[in-house]
């Protein structure tokens, strides 16, 4: 634990107050870097606020998906097993080099996307992933395609709501949308939070396929420049390592700010069974 976890960071926490380099001298700087940070670097906040995007859209609608294919999948169809490991396969590659690699090819220019969309008779397509508007959204779409861990999470925690819940409701005459929103969201609300925060965590974190698909530069016009991708420049290509391990205790913090507030209001919308 030492020395492969708590080691590693109290030397970048360290090296986080420092002017380092792999080569030269390490010199003592204090906050410099911070300050840095958000005075003196619009890439930085160029970088939050397109991983403030990403984590903003894609984790929403990639638990919404995953819930509705769970429910679908609750309803008692033949073949569950099959349909639930077809559907969990893109959660396992999906931050793969190698799906990030045929992403990138099926949103370019001459992608399937664009074959697809020219045959029903669409014009004048664009370069999804070479074009600022675009580009963040093809990763959204593939955070989003990556819904199956949540869903298989969903699916366990819809199996726990007893039947007779909704056997109760159908007999006061509860439609579907009144028996979602009144029995199945506050049952498997434990399950909603919890996936909320991995989910949440897992997208603040994301590199691979902002690195595979812009080549590694964020492009275009930083358009897809996610906060980890920008720590990773300054560390590896601009040598600035006390920089970039500064960048990297502040990720902690804003993870560790968003976990506590999902926590701390937790208790407004999360039922127990006790409850």
């Amino acid at each position: 634990m030492f020395a492969i976890t708590l080691g590693p960071m109290v030397a970048s926490l360290l090296l986080s107050f420092t002017d380092y380099s792999f080569i030269g001298s390490t010199d003592w700087i204090g906050v410099e870097n911070y300050e840095r940070m958000f005075t003196a670097d619009a890439r930085f906040l160029s970088s939050l606020g397109v991983t403030f995007t990403y984590v903003f859209i894609s984790v929403p609608l990639q638990l919404a998906i995953a819930l509705l294919i769970a429910m679908v999948l609750n309803q008692g169809l033949r073949g569950l097993a099959f349909y639930r490991s077809v559907y969990y396969l893109p959660s396992l590659i999906g931050s793969s080099v190698a799906v990030a690699i045929l992403w990138r090819q099926i949103f370019g220019a001459e992608g399937l996307v664009n074959q697809v969309l020219g045959m029903l008779g669409a014009e004048n397509l664009p370069n999804w992933i070479g074009t600022p508007d675009f580009a963040l959204g093809t990763l959204v779409t593939l955070n989003v395609w990556t819904f199956g861990s949540p869903m298989v999470i969903f699916l366990a925690g819809l199996r726990q709501v007893p039947p007779e819940l909704y056997e109760a409701a159908a007999v006061d005459g509860a439609g579907p949308w009144i028996k979602f929103w009144r029995i199945t969201v506050p049952m498997i609300s434990p399950v909603i939070f919890f996936n909320l925060v991995l989910q949440m965590i897992h997208a603040f974190q994301t590199f691979t396929q902002a690195y595979i698909v812009s080549g590694g530069s964020g492009g275009p016009v930083d358009s897809t420049l996610f906060y980890t991708l920008y720590l990773y420049q300054k560390a590896f290509r601009d040598f600035d390592m006390g920089y970039a391990s500064a960048m990297a205790w502040v990720l902690l913090l804003i993870i560790g700010l968003f976990t506590w507030l999902a926590f701390a209001t937790s208790n407004r919308w999360v039922r127990y069974g006790e409850e």
